[in-house]
C-alpha cells in the first residue's frame, strides 16, 4: 500500500534514524558536513552529527544574509507597554550581534564559557543570546523578574564568567526593577561572574556598581563586530533550567548541530511555514518555546519573527493579538492555551476582532498544557482556521506530537495533540513497562535514541538524567506525562502522572474530568486535582473561573458540574467540591500550579513559588477553601 508523507517520513527515522537525520541536516549549511549521526552524550543524554563543524547564531543571520535576505525583516518588536515598535532587517541583526559578540570576547568571553542573561522581553535578550553562540558560549537565559534566590542558585550551578540583565522590565503599568533582584541573587552566590552587562531602560535606570557593572550602550559604542565561532555539532549551546525548580536546578542542556536540523526540519514539517514568512510565538525567551521559537527555529528558517512585549489582555484589551497578527500580517501563531482563555473570559464573543484583517493568519497553533475541546472550539467558531494542538517538553525542545501540516494535515480531533512526530517512537507503558491496549491510559515513553535536538543531558548530571528519564523502563525515554493513543493512531495527553489520582483503588485522570467541567458554557477555565481522604485516600476537588457576564450563582453551577462529571466519567469519579473562584494560580508561562493548590487543599502552607505570576492568588484560594 502506498505510504503518506508522514508514513515515510515517520517509517525512515524508525528503520534507520542515522541515515535520515544525516539526510536532513543537509538542509544546513555546515562549515564541515557530518558523516555521523547518534552517539551518547557526555552528560548522559544522546548527541548528533559530533563530527561535524558549524554555528547557529551563523545560520541564524550571516547565512541568511548571503541567501538573499539582508533586506528581509528578521525581527519585529512589538511592545504595547512601552508603546514602541522596531523592526530589523537580517543585515541589521547581524551587525547588531556581531558587535554585543565584541562586547562579550571584550570581557574575556571564550568557546564553553558560561553566560547568564536575566533580562525582559527586549530585543537586547534575543540579541544577547545569539551573540553568545556567535563565539560558542553557553547561555542560560533566566526568566526575567525571577526571585533573587533562585537566580543564585542557577548561578551558582552554571558559573557563568558574565552576566547580563536590564535596569527593568515592565509588567503591565507595572514597573520590576531587575538590578536589585540581581545584586541580591549576587550576594547570595557563591560564584561570582567577573563582569555584569546592564541595559539601562528609560523607565528605571539602575545603580552600578564600579569595578563589575558595565553599561550595554557603551560598552557596544566601543566593541568591534566578531565572526561567528565554528563549533562540534554537539558542542553545547545553551543549559536551560526547568521553571519551578526547588534544591539543585535540573539544567537542561541543547548542542548546536542537533537542535539547529531539528528546528529546521520541525519549522517546515510541525508549522508548515516557508522562508520569508511571518511566525509569532507569543511566549517568551525564559522559557524552551521562546528559545525554539522565538529566536532559533524561525530564523534559521529565513522567517521572521515577532518579540512581543505584553499580554494577551489588558495590553490594551483582549484584542491584542488579533491587533498583532494584522498589524504585522501574521501567517502563523503558536501560543499557550491559556492565553486564549483569558482572551475568552474577557470577550466571549470574539467581539474585538472585529476592525482586524487577519486573512494573513493560516493556522493556530496551541501547547505548553493540554489544549481542552472548549478553548479548540471557541478558536474554531471565531477564526474558522485550523488549531492545532500539539505537546512537547523543556526537554525534548519541539514537538513529540503534532499534527504533520508540512507532510499532510490530518483530520483535528479536539482533546489530542497530534500523531507523533517523524523521529519519536511514542509508546504507551502500564507500571510493569508492558505496552497498553489502543484507548487505555499509561506513562507516555519514547523509545530510544530520541531524535536531534533533544537534550545532550543535564548540566554536570548525568546520573540524574539517567535516574530521571532513562532507567525506569531501559530502552525508553520517560516523559513524566499519562496518556493513549487511539486507534487513529492520535495522541492523548491527559496530563503528568502526578495528576492521576486513586480513588479507592481506581486510577483516574484529573484532565479527563477537567474536559467535562470545561465543556459548561459558563466555565472559562478550571483546574482539578486530587486531595487526600481518609476514606477514599484521594478525591478529586475542582476550582472553576467563569466566564464574564455569566451570571450564574455559583451553587447551581457547582451542582450542574458535578452531575455532568458524573454523567460523562461516571460516578466513580466522586467529584462533588467545587468552587467558584476570580483567578487560578499560574506560572508566568501560563501553568497551573495544581500542587501548590493541592497542598492549599490539604491544609499545608506551601512555599510561594517563584514562578507564580500573582502571590495574592494564593490568599483568594484560602479563603474560598477556608483554609
Amino acid at each position: 500500500m502506498l505510504q503518506s508523507p508522514h508514513q515515510r517520513h515517520a517509517q525512515a527515522a524508525a528503520s534507520d534514524p542515522d541515515k535520515f537525520w544525516l539526510q536532513q541536516a543537509q538542509r544546513l549549511r555546515w562549515f564541515r558536513k557530518p558523516d555521523r549521526g547518534h552517539e551518547p552524550a557526555e552528560s548522559g543524554g544522546t548527541q548528533w552529527f559530533a563530527d561535524g563543524e558549524l554555528n547557529v547564531a551563523w545560520l541564524a543571520l550571516d547565512a541568511q544574509v548571503e541567501a538573499g535576505r539582508a533586506d528581509q525583516t528578521a525581527l519585529i518588536y512589538d511592545s504595547p507597554v512601552t508603546q514602541s515598535l522596531r523592526r530589523y532587517s537580517y543585515a541589521e541583526l547581524t551587525e547588531e550581534v556581531a558587535r554585543f559578540a565584541g562586547v562579550l570576547a571584550d570581557l574575556g568571553v571564550v568557546r564553553g564559557d558560561r553566560v547568564v542573561i536575566y533580562m525582559p522581553m527586549i530585543p537586547e535578550s534575543v540579541i544577547a543570546m545569539l551573540a553568545c553562540a556567535r563565539l560558542g558560549a553557553i547561555h542560560s537565559v533566566v526568566f526575567g523578574g525571577f526571585a533573587a534566590r533562585e537566580l543564585a542558585i542557577r548561578i551558582d550551578d552554571a558559573r557563568p564568567r558574565v552576566v547580563l540583565s536590564a535596569s527593568c522590565g515592565l509588567e503591565g503599568e507595572r514597573i520590576i526593577p531587575y538590578k536589585p533582584l540581581l545584586d541580591a541573587a549576587l550576594d547570595q552566590a557563591q560564584h561570582q561572574p567577573e563582569s555584569t552587562v546592564i541595559f539601562q531602560r528609560p523607565q528605571c535606570r539602575a545603580a552600578m556598581q564600579q569595578g563589575r557593572d558595565h553599561d550595554w550602550g557603551e560598552c557596544l559604542a566601543r566593541a568591534q563586530p566578531v565572526a561567528a565561532v565554528p563549533v562540534p555539532g554537539n558542542h553545547p549551546l545553551y543549559v536551560l533550567y526547568t521553571s519551578g525548580t526547588t534544591g539543585k536546578p535540573k539544567g537542561v542542556v541543547r548542542d548546536h548541530g542537533g537542535y539547529a536540523v531539528a528546528m529546521s526540519y520541525s519549522m517546515e514539517v510541525v508549522y508548515g511555514m516557508q522562508p520569508g514568512q511571518v511566525f509569532w510565538a507569543a511566549s517568551d525567551v525564559g522559557w524552551v518555546v521562546g528559545h525554539s521559537y522565538i529566536v532559533y527555529g524561525p530564523l534559521i528558517h529565513g522567517c521572521t519573527t515577532i518579540l512581543y512585549e505584553g499580554k494577551p489582555v489588558r495590553t490594551p484589551d483582549a484584542g491584542a493579538f488579533w491587533r498583532v497578527i494584522a498589524e504585522h500580517r501574521v501567517n502563523a501563531l503558536f501560543t499557550a492555551p491559556t492565553a486564549f482563555r483569558a482572551v475568552r473570559k474577557e470577550d466571549p464573543e470574539g467581539r474585538l476582532m472585529a476592525g482586524h484583517d487577519l486573512s494573513c493568519l493560516e493556522r493556530l497553533f496551541l501547547a505548553g498544557e493540554r489544549l481542552d475541546p472548549p478553548t479548540h472550539q471557541w478558536l474554531k467558531d471565531r477564526t474558522d482556521l485550523p488549531v492545532l494542538d500539539h505537546w512537547w517538553q523543556t526537554e525534548t525542545g519541539w514537538a513529540i506530537a503534532c499534527n504533520p501540516v508540512g507532510l499532510e494535515a490530518f483530520p483535528e480531533k479536539p482533546g489530542s495533540a497530534g500523531r507523533p512526530t517523524p523521529g519519536f517512537l511514542i509508546e504507551i507503558l502500564d507500571d510493569a513497562g508492558q505496552p497498553c491496549a489502543t484507548g487505555e491510559q499509561g506513562m507516555v515513553c519514547v523509545r530510544l535514541p530520541l531524535p536531534p535536538g533533544c537534550l545532550l543531558g543535564l548540566w554536570q548530571d548525568a546520573e540524574r538524567y539517567r535516574h530521571g528519564y532513562l532507567e525506569t523502563f531501559p530502552g525508553y525515554y520517560l516523559s513524566g506525562d499519562g496518556g493513549y493513543i487511539d486507534e487513529d493512531g492520535d495522541v492523548f495527553i491527559m496530563g503528568r502522572t502526578d495528576d492521576v489520582i486513586n480513588v479507592a483503588g481506581h486510577r483516574l485522570s484529573t484532565g479527563e474530568m477537567e474536559e467535562v467541567v470545561a465543556s459548561h458554557p459558563a466555565v472559562a477555565e478550571c483546574a482539578v486535582f486530587a486531595i487526600a481522604d481518609s476514606l477514599k485516600g484521594q478525591v478529586p476537588l475542582g476550582l472553576v473561573v467563569l466566564k464574564d457576564g455569566s451570571g450564574q450563582p455559583a451553587a447551581q453551577l457547582a451542582e450542574e458540574l458535578v452531575a455532568l462529571v458524573r454523567e460523562k466519567v461516571g460516578a466513580i469519579a466522586c467529584l462533588r467540591r467545587i468552587y467558584v473562584v476570580q483567578r487560578l494560580p499560574k506560572t508566568r508561562s501560563g501553568k497551573i500550579l495544581r500542587r501548590t493548590l493541592r497542598q492549599l487543599a490539604d491544609g499545608e502552607d506551601p512555599a510561594v513559588p517563584s514562578t507564580i505570576d500573582d502571590p495574592a492568588i494564593l490568599d483568594e484560594i484560602r479563603q474560598v477553601l477556608g483554609r
